[in-house]
């Protein structure tokens, strides 16, 4: 049997296509071919997930033996007329299982003409790293990245690893891997050929060479797609021309498709225009590639094609022609209610009716009638409403056929209802009765919710400004090895103030074993370098110290007021919370089940609850809240929403009223917005408890607004209020609830919840079917802005378009409506009066306008989903964090986000301008929020944050290091209010270890310097045995087993452990002599030492203790000294017999 091929006019249309007919069909008959998200001549790439989805559809149809034939493909219009490379339906995938044999590094090789990145940190798809016999995999069609251990040529282990903390997840069993293509172009060495060929020929266009030079050299660029007419020998295919024989093409909605195919063709060669012209590259000559045979092909020609291939073409639609071949099918729309409570009680009347037609005499079949809805919850309690409108009804099992007389309710996917009148049956989709658009609930790939330490490579470049407790700030060099006494150990060179003028500056050697002594400055511009040796960096702590207790000692009264002041216990879950629950539409992250659970366990217990909730932009922070809100009506309690601004507010107030549609739950608005009579009634309903929750804006905390019983307080973006408001949100009460919601975190609460007095919980995973956005950083032209403006115009999407001035604000939105006259174009700024302003943006997101031109005022919290391209002409003048937020604005659905940062071509950047520019191009994955604000507090210094006398402190010993001053002032203050003795400057010394052992990690171990940092780093931090176990675990799963040096270097950290329990600052040997220092000796350990030690030597002044380092073996005088373990070992011995424990009792 052949398969049929669905084609939309919208990539939407065609994934709730997909989802329907997976649930019809079985989920294995069904694929979805998606179609790149960029266009052919684009200079971005599609993202590797759908080339490897396409590549995966178009393998099944060339070779449908393998596995199961597909019966259904859903494609859009816009695949069906793209041309593609020939022959990627017989591209075989690597296939990778336990026990086949593979040639490792010809497996390198094939990776990397299958256009992987070869990086040394799987961190997205398409990316892979080779660390020995240790392959890391991200394919492109995987859920998680794949570990492949090699033992020799042949794979022991297949297993899946998380990105986040480069952990293997044991509970997710791997039998497989198929690593696809990620790109539609293979950098074989033909194509590369063809591409160094070409190098030579186009010599004079720097641009392109620079692509095609990389190509030669078998690295994949953005963009190099648009290239394959030139680069891949033979004809391109169409979709239609890969099908096989006997297959049929349907087409929906042929007026739709037929204006999208228009525009398609359309936008594509204006996109050609714009990124291969001379205009584009600056260039003088004009490109004379010939790139057109790849560009869509028009509607009518791809259905030849398909005719000419034995292909019938198939067309449905709603609207009749009258034509000789047509059909009309005996099929209507189902009833909708769209949740008006009377049109409810007409349907359910008219479903009794149906199952009660027993349709004997006239010969019509009995009415059957089912009921489709998304979740269990929602299927249990229509079975109520229809028990209570008197329907029979039944619950039943997915795929199994509706009864006659009683109503089914079944779990599914289903848009809209259906009615077929031959069959008489009735099918009722749950938009039809709800009146919103019911999503399928994920299949709930559902990971347990963990959070191991984030892996976070300390990235230090030479010339980085670091800080080492004892020494002060100096400047990163660099990293060497050196061999001392057979010992190789690797050290990071850092650089100090020089001791005399004129001199070149000290170096300080830091052995990576007490690396956790360092930390990167983050806090002024430059600060000056410290002298080696003197009091200044004493002092400047010791003031940093002083400044910090003061502080502390505020925040630890406002933490005691709050731990002493009697809060409300809420109860546990209800079974309403559960089902309101069940009813979300996407599957929770990891990151949300767990701050969700960490939130609720805040507000069950009595002590008020305090918590930042910081995740970026549109992961999902309000989900949390509306759970948090329900939790507290439930308990009788009322709940404050605040937010800064009205659009805000009423999108909150939609996605409450929404949620919480089914329940007994009275929302409400409070803003500008809503007109003197209405709020008067929200303000009494308020005081008299009718009104449950309330969203708003800072009105809610004007005089006058009283409540009945105010339980829990949901600040979101906390950082737009004014000071008085913060303050009155503090103040509001010691004993409500407050939870706070931030996408940029506020240094100070950072610090305060990194300190322990805040709790928080930071969101790092992006929902499912969120993309990264696709950032474009260059300088402006019109036709590259024309062609973006359009092709979001050709997915029904919406533009925003930022121009930070408002003085010339309009003469920018009337250039765009020259340059694409079908726009429909809006201004907004914060000029304007506040309600136009507010209108205008409603309207923008009622989709009343396609273009909005505005300031930066969207770069906060407006959340419009249809909006997906982001153009921002003079981006070179804005900050990073406002970057990071205005690129948050796009790319929130499922469509791909693409945002344009454009400085003008003919100014020169600053160098600061530069930097920011370059890191958001960096950055584009999802979740750079944190560290774009992290490399924002170094741009801005940390000042102006902490107040601003807190700055100099912070500019004087780097952000990491007050942090910590911080946490520890707040600690000992802590430690106070419960009665313990404070310990004043208690810092962790560092103990010095200078012993012949042979103890680093070696770089065929682990290769990047990054990554043997990070692995040095993580096992000085480790302070207790179990800490150095989960490290030693940790590198065995990333690296495979230890290798004997970096197990010696797990043995001197536990030596070092050892050494700080007995205070010891100093183990060395000088020449054969094993100096330990200082340790104070009582007559009774003297004389111990004396017994046990004979040769051994201690100095009561200095507290040093001096024994001959012994020889190996039967100690002749010929054998060596003992080194390496026998030593670690020896040393050990050493302290616990002069304590009087028994040899052995520490085993490093």
């Amino acid at each position: 049997k052949a398969p049929l091929v669905v084609v939309t006019a919208s990539g939407r249309e065609a994934d709730d296509l997909t989802a329907e007919l997976a649930d019809l069909l079985g989920g294995s008959e069904v694929a979805q071919f998606p179609s790149w998200e960029t266009l052919p001549h684009e200079r971005l790439s599609p993202g590797a997930d759908t080339v490897g989805k396409r590549l995966e559809v178009l393998r099944r149809l060339a070779h449908p033996e393998r596995e199961v034939p597909l019966r259904v493909v859903v494609t859009t219009v816009r695949s069906l007329m793209q041309p593609m490379s020939p022959g990627l339906g017989d591209i075989e995938p690597i296939a990778l299982r336990a026990g086949a044999e593979l040639e490792f590094d010809e497996l390198a090789e094939r990776l990397v003409e299958f256009a992987y990145a070869r990086v040394d940190m799987v961190g997205k798809r398409g990316e892979f790293a080779v660390r020995g016999g240790i392959l890391d995999i991200f394919p492109p069609t995987a859920d998680h990245p794949v570990r492949v251990e090699f033992w020799g040529d042949e794979i022991t282990e297949l297993r899946a690893f998380s990105v986040a903390d480069q952990r293997s997840i044991p509970e997710l069993a791997v039998d497989e891997v198929k690593a696809t293509p990620c790109r539609e172009i293979l950098l074989t060495a033909a194509v590369r050929a063809r591409a160094s060929e070409l190098a030579a020929t186009y010599a004079s266009d720097a641009v392109l060479v620079e692509m095609l030079d990389q190509m030669a050299a078998g690295i994949a660029v953005e963009g190099m797609e648009a290239l394959i007419p030139v680069l891949t020998p033979g004809r391109l295919q169409l979709l239609t021309e890969v099908l096989p024989d006997g297959a049929h093409v349907l087409v929906c909605d042929p007026e739709k498709v037929r204006t999208r195919a228009g525009d398609l063709v359309r936008t594509g060669e204006e996109f050609l225009e714009a990124s291969w012209t001379a205009a584009s590259f600056g260039g003088a000559a004009p490109i004379a590639l010939d790139l057109t045979s790849s560009a869509y092909r028009g509607l009518n020609a791809v259905r030849q094609a398909a005719e000419a291939g034995g292909h019938p073409w198939w067309t449905i639609s709603p609207l009749a022609s009258g034509a000789d071949g047509e059909i009309v099918l005996p099929v209507t729309a189902a009833p909708s209610a769209r949740g008006s409570d009377e049109q409810l009680k007409a349907i359910f009347a008219s479903l009794r009716a149906q199952v009660a037609t027993s349709g004997e005499p006239s010969g019509v079949p009995a009415g059957r009638a089912a009921i489709v809805v998304a979740g269990h919850g929602t299927a249990q309690r229509i079975l109520e409403r229809l028990a209570e409108a008197e329907v029979p009804a039944v619950e039943l099992a997915p795929g199994a056929q509706p009864e006659t007389g009683a109503v089914g309710v079944l779990c599914g996917s289903l848009l809209h209802g259906v009615v077929f009148g031959e069959s008489n049956l009735v099918v009722v989709a749950e938009a039809d009765l709800t009146g919103h658009r019911a999503a399928a609930v994920g299949d709930g790939k559902r990971l347990p919710a963990k959070r191991r330490n984030q892996v976070d490579p300390l990235a230090l470049s030479a010339g980085d400004m670091v800080v080492h407790d004892q020494h002060g700030i100096g400047r990163f060099v660099e990293m060497i090895e050196r061999t001392v006494g057979g010992a190789r150990r690797e050290y990071l060179v850092i650089e100090y103030a020089p001791s005399k003028r004129g001199q070149p500056g000290d170096r300080l050697f830091v052995p990576m074993d007490s690396l956790d002594q360092l930390s990167r400055y983050v806090g002024g511009e430059m600060p000056g370098l410290s002298k080696l040796g003197g009091s200044d960096w004493a002092n400047t702590k010791r003031k940093a110290r002083k400044a910090v207790r003061e502080i502390a000692g505020e925040l630890v009264q406002l933490y005691a007021a709050r731990q002493a002041a009697p809060g409300h216990a809420f109860a546990p879950d209800t079974p309403w919370q559960l089902e309101m629950e069940d009813a979300f539409a996407y599957t929770e992250t990891a990151d949300q089940l767990t701050a969700i659970a960490e939130v609720k366990q805040d507000m069950e217990k009595a002590v008020p609850m305090d918590r930042v909730v910081c995740g970026d932009v549109g992961y999902g922070k309000t989900e949390i809240a509306v759970r948090a809100a329900f939790k507290a009506v439930q308990d009788g309690k009322q709940v404050a929403v605040l937010v800064p601004t009205t659009l805000l507010a009423q999108q909150h107030l939609q996605t409450f009223t929404e949620r919480m549609s089914g329940f007994p739950v009275s929302v409400k608005g409070l803003s500008r917005f809503t007109d003197a009579a209405e709020s008067r009634r929200i303000v009494d309903g308020m005081a008299a408890g009718d009104v449950d929750i309330v969203v708003g804006t800072h009105r809610l905390l004007q005089t006058g607004v009283r409540w009945k019983d105010l339980g829990l307080v949901v600040v979101d973006e906390e950082q737009r209020f004014g000071v008085e408001h913060k303050e009155h949100i503090k103040a509001l009460r010691t004993h409500v609830d407050v939870l706070t919601m931030s996408a940029t975190p506020i240094p100070r609460t950072l610090e305060m919840s990194l300190a322990g007095i805040r709790e928080m919980s930071t969101i790092l995973t992006p929902p499912e079917e969120r993309h990264p956005v696709l950032t474009y950083v260059g300088a402006y032209n019109d036709k590259q802005v024309a062609a973006a403006v359009r092709r979001e115009l050709l997915r029904d999407g919406q533009v925003f378009y930022v121009h930070n001035r408002v003085s010339s604000i309009d003469k920018a939105a009337s250039r765009i409506r020259e340059l694409v006259p079908e726009a429909r174009v809006v201004v907004a700024h914060g000029q304007m009066n506040e309600d136009q302003l507010e209108k205008t943006v409603q309207a923008f997101w009622e989709r009343e306008f396609d273009v909005l031109v505005c300031t930066t005022i969207i770069e906060t919290g407006l959340d419009i989903s249809n909006a997906n391209t982001l153009v921002v002409e003079r981006a070179d003048a804005l900050g990073l964090s406002q970057l990071h937020q205005l690129r948050g604005r796009v790319g929130r659905s499922r469509e791909r986000g693409y945002a344009y940062f454009l400085y003008p071509g003919e100014k020169p950047l600053t160098e600061m301008a530069y930097d920011r520019l370059a890191t958001i191009s960096q950055n584009s994955d999802l979740g750079a929020g944190m560290a774009v604000a992290m490399k924002d507090l170094e741009i801005r210094g940390a000042g102006n944050v902490l107040g601003a006398e807190q700055s100099g402190h912070v500019a004087g010993v780097g952000f990491d290091l007050y942090v910590r001053l911080v946490g520890e002032a707040v600690e000992a203050y802590r430690a106070a209010a419960d009665g313990k003795p404070v310990t004043v400057d208690e810092e962790i010394k560092e103990v010095r270890i200078d012993l012949p052992v042979d103890a680093h990690i070696p770089t065929d171990y682990v290769a990047g310097d990054r990554l043997r940092l990070e692995a040095y780093r993580k096992l000085a931090e480790a302070h207790e045995d179990s800490r150095l176990a989960a490290v030693v675990d940790e590198l065995t799963d990333r690296y495979g087993p230890l290798p004997v040096e970096v197990s010696r270097l797990v043995s001197v950290a536990r030596l070092r452990l050892l050494c700080r329990e007995y205070g010891l600052a100093e183990v060395g040997v000088t020449g054969t002599t094993l100096k330990l220092s200082p340790m104070q000796l009582p007559e009774s350990k003297q004389l111990r030492l004396k017994r046990l030690y004979p040769s051994a030597t201690y100095r009561a002044a200095t507290g040093v203790v001096g024994v001959a380092v012994p020889r190996a073996g039967d100690g002749g005088i010929a054998a060596e000294r003992i080194r390496d373990i026998e030593l670690l070992q020896y040393i050990a011995d050493l302290l616990l017999a002069l304590d009087g424990k028994a040899k052995g009792a520490v085993v490093v």
